[in-house]
């Protein structure tokens, strides 16, 4: 259960580590040793949140690990491929399928004692109410609230700080509702970046939330006319184009990428036409 957590502060893609991670699951595999490679198929899923747009590869490690830990009976890691599968498919918008994760993920967890799943599932519960965008805000809002309230007595504080204010400013930006200002914890600087220095803001943190927060600045680079900003933004989310920003986490989302990559060839096209060079798709 805990891989799930780490995955949320997640390093850097270029890490040695990946390479490691790469090699211990040649050698599990070698030597047909189902603990082990259900291990390194953890570690391996924890590198693949590195990168934006590899929830398909994640979805993959989770089915793997799913039927490994089934045969070999190794009850964690049978709930955490669920736990993974579940994430996965949200972030590829295939809610229906992670519904039979969460619910195959509590079955487990009932039958074996593990009460923190339920903090997962209930999160993503909330998340699949935010999808379905005709669910009232006020209603996606107290399922939240809910959520974060199993945090209290989770032992998770990195998952806590600043998680609930940042799914609301998700929501609340990609529905069009105003901001409510509640800070965002070690997320604020993407949250609501300065429009006046969005030139000197970093990348935000690589992890699984990345992609959403690519999408809250794209939002204010759009808004202040920050054409180097949009440039960005739109490389970093080019690669998750299929995919919900932020779902893959089963805890949040901005809405489909692909929104926010018309709005961002849009403007950007617009404005090499308007310097008199061609626009996307020209010649």
């Amino acid at each position: 259960m805990q891989g799930v957590v780490l995955t949320l502060g997640a390093g850097s893609a270029g890490h040695p580590r990946s390479h490691e991670s790469a090699t211990q699951e040649a050698i599990a595999r070698r030597l047909d040793d189902p603990a082990l490679l259900a291990f390194t198929l953890n570690a391996a899923f924890m590198q693949s949140c590195r990168d934006i747009g590899t929830a398909p590869r994640r979805a993959a490690i989770g089915s793997e690990l799913v039927d490994l830990a089934t045969r070999s009976g190794l009850v964690s890691f049978q709930v955490l491929g669920h736990l993974i599968r579940m994430q996965a498919r949200s972030g590829l918008a295939d809610f229906a399928a992670a519904d039979q994760d969460a619910a195959a993920a509590d079955e487990l967890a009932a039958r074996h004692e593990r009460p923190l799943v339920g903090v997962f599932t209930e999160w993503y519960r909330a998340l699949r109410l935010a999808a379905a965008e005709a669910a009232p805000v006020a209603s996606v809002q107290r399922a939240y609230q809910a959520a974060a309230a199993r945090l209290d007595d989770a032992g998770m504080p990195g998952l806590r700080d600043g998680l609930l204010p940042l799914a609301l400013r998700c929501l609340r930006a990609w529905r069009g509702v105003p901001d409510d200002g509640a800070d965002c914890g070690p997320y604020e600087p993407w949250a609501r970046p300065d429009p006046a220095a969005l030139g000197a803001l970093p990348d935000p943190p690589a992890g699984l939330f990345t992609e959403a927060l690519w999408c809250l600045v794209a939002r204010a680079a759009l808004s202040a006319g920050d054409r180097a900003t949009m440039a960005r933004a739109r490389a970093a989310l080019t690669p998750a184009a299929q995919e919900w920003a932020g779902a893959g986490s089963g805890l949040l989302t901005t809405g489909p990428v692909a929104d926010y990559l018309r709005r961002l060839d849009a403007a950007l096209g617009d404005r090499r036409q308007a310097d008199g060079t061609p626009g996307r798709g020209t010649r």
